[in-house]
């Protein structure tokens, strides 16, 4: 159990009077052991400091978060320029979880905002992923003549900037001949301004798709409905003047989506606020309406032939955002077969001057190097890059998790009909009722039920229509459809038993299991969305099903796992908050292929994670009052419930 380590609080002063520099100097000085700028566990002082004050009172501050703490409230003095400040005690001692959720909502959330307009492209631009070595670059959609005429007006202000208007047809022929002149998406603007976004973490300046979604869910609880609705009239320019809601607004992303949530963030944005723009609801459903027939629902594309969706992410060559060396195990194999160093293969492969096929030692089809891009680009269209569930294959799936948001959807599309425009909706010159799309989610449901659900094992999998069988694999994504309400409360019953007994750890949910993983792995990279890490947008999805259909207890124990393991991390990693973590070993020391953004700060951490934070705010917001209390005291999980 966590407890306030201090001596007896009645003999302290609400106020620590103190040189700043001098005081933070001191303090690097004793406990600060590795001199990396933070004060963790790992730190082997003795964990206890006096703080001279003006006043001439020594006052002991002890533990690795107390100490933490008081580091962190001299950096802020320090960087608000302060020779000396006043450290307030109720800083310093503040409880744990009420000490994260108040720095999200007041700090980091403002942080983590951006805008693509000239003031934001100031930092923007400092960006390496805005630029090659010589020139930065804006991109600019051809049909957006405002935007076109206030960045050509904006060009001359910056070194070294280009702004280059995008051609009406943008086919993958011409992102790839952009590949090597990589810059940043125009997004919308509003009354000569850019409209904010949120990004996932401190190092990123773009919008990514899904993470918007998550971010919202917490933006939504702390009162910033002004950010949410920004994102999703940014989602709305970029399915009118890119096609597509983008992995993200850089131009290596122009033929590569993400997962569709954005009615569930129109509607859960909407309802959060006692706003009555209706007029705001109608054009973002009607985008999100476009995004649905002319994204997820071409034939042959994202739409299959059985009538379910997959992932299709269109483009040619090496996906240009991976580091050098990244598929070279992969490269290796045809590079022998043509007899050439990986260099000279990459190099012939990227310019299509491969040799001949009669020069090459055996029988090889070069569309299957093709085909394994294909699946590796759909796979990060589908967000989870990387995974051994879909290395290989991820274009031959119909996978769970898209099924479920698409049908969810369509049933968001029939609930909006209904509750606000008094069931008539016209869109492209066609009226829908609700009825129209309850019949398109219960076609979904019984297809669903037909090809993903298996009845051996009682739980959904992804679905391989090129062999017309399942993919047996143990993943967070199988249980999406209790998310989307698509399951009955006997299948519920089957999948919540299922979920507990293969992807419960000790930190919340894991993206995937070992057994899968040891299963289907072909070499020993660890991929970073599965076994044994965990991440939020599972943790967050997973929770409102289980709510969904009345598993309120055992929501209520995963929020608590994950919420504790958060808090224990930041209490002793100087308020650490990354992007993912071993939920296993429930430390956010991860050690797979990207490693772990938001671990490197000095004295504070400024943002967090985006949807680490959102996830965090969440859980509080569900978890009961006691386990409130307990979270504040640390108290571990394995004291509260059983095995």
């Amino acid at each position: 159990m966590f407890a306030l380590a201090c001596q007896d609080r009645s003999s302290k002063p609400d106020v620590l009077k103190v040189n700043v520099d001098t005081t933070l100097s001191d303090l690097e000085y004793d406990e600060d052991t590795d001199q990396d700028k933070k004060i963790t566990i790992e730190d082997t002082a003795d964990k206890v400091f006096e703080v001279k004050t003006k006043d001439g009172n020594e006052v002991s501050i002890e533990s690795t978060y107390h100490l933490s703490n008081l580091l962190q409230e001299l950096a802020r003095a320090k960087n608000e320029s302060l020779t000396e400040a006043d450290i307030k005690m109720s800083r310093v001692e503040e409880e744990p979880a009420d000490r994260i959720s108040r720095l999200i909502k007041t700090k980091y959330w403002d942080n983590l905002t951006r805008q693509v307009d000239k003031p934001g492209l100031e930092r923007i631009l400092t960006d390496t992923k805005a630029s090659d070595s010589t020139m930065r670059r804006l991109y600019v959609p051809s049909t957006d003549s405002v935007g076109i005429a206030y960045f050509k007006s904006i060009e001359k202000d910056f070194k070294n900037f280009k702004v280059v208007v995008l051609p009406q047809n943008i086919t993958p022929e011409y992102v790839k001949s952009i590949n090597d002149k990589p810059g940043i998406l125009s997004l919308k603007l509003k009354n000569g301004k850019g409209v904010p976004f949120v990004v996932p973490g401190g190092r990123f300046n773009e919008m990514y798709g899904w993470d918007s979604y998550f971010e919202g869910v917490g933006l939504n609880i702390d009162g910033r409905q002004d950010l949410s609705k920004a994102m999703v009239e940014n989602f709305a320019y970029q399915i009118e003047h890119y096609g597509k809601i983008l992995n993200a607004n850089r131009s290596y992303y122009l033929t590569r989506s993400q997962p569709p949530f954005m009615t569930s963030f129109i509607r859960e944005t909407y309802e959060s606020t006692d706003e009555n723009d209706t007029l705001w609801l109608k054009v973002m459903t009607r985008a999100a309406m476009q995004e649905y027939f002319e994204v997820w629902m071409e034939d042959g594309k994202k739409l299959t032939s059985n009538g379910l969706n997959r992932y299709f992410a269109e483009g040619i060559g090496i996906p240009p955002e991976t580091e050098s060396g990244h598929f070279d195990e992969q490269l290796a194999i045809y590079a022998e077969k043509y007899n050439m160093p990986i260099s000279k293969f990459t190099e012939a492969y990227q310019s299509g001057n491969l040799p001949s096929q009669n020069q090459v030692k055996s029988d090889l089809s070069l569309p299957s190097l093709d085909d394994y891009f294909l699946h590796d680009r759909s796979l990060r269209e589908s967000r989870h890059d990387t995974t051994w569930r879909l290395d290989g294959v991820c274009a031959n799936l119909n996978t769970v998790s898209l099924n479920s948001l698409l049908y969810k959807y369509e049933t968001d599309f029939a609930y909006l009909i209904q509750t606000y425009f008094d069931d008539s909706l016209t869109y492209d010159n066609q009226t829908f009722d609700a009825q129209y799309w309850l019949d398109k989610a219960e076609a979904r449901k019984q297809l669903v039920n037909q090809l993903l659900w298996n009845e051996d094992d009682k739980v959904f999998y992804d679905y391989n229509f090129v062999t017309q069988s399942h993919l047996i694999y143990e993943s967070a994504t199988n249980y999406y459809p209790m998310w989307a309400e698509l399951v009955t409360s006997e299948q519920a019953e089957h999948l919540k038993n299922r979920l507990l007994a293969t992807l419960k750890a000790k930190g919340g949910i894991l993206a995937s299991s070992k057994f899968s993983v040891e299963k289907f792995a072909t070499s020993d990279v660890a991929r970073q969305w599965d076994y044994p890490n965990g991440w939020a947008p599972h943790q967050m999805l997973i929770w409102k099903g289980l709510m969904n259909y009345g598993y309120d207890d055992e929501a209520q124990e995963l929020i608590y796992r994950w919420l504790w393991m958060i808090t224990k991390n930041a209490v002793d990693y100087n308020g650490t908050i990354p992007e993912k973590y071993d939920v296993v070993s429930r430390t956010h020391k991860v050690y797979a292929e990207y490693g772990n953004v938001g671990t490197k700060f000095d004295y504070i951490t400024p943002s967090g994670f985006g949807w680490m934070n959102a996830s965090y705010q969440y859980g509080l917001s569900l978890l009961n009052e006691d386990l409130k209390t307990k979270l504040n005291q640390l108290v571990e999980p394995e004291v509260l419930f059983t095995p």
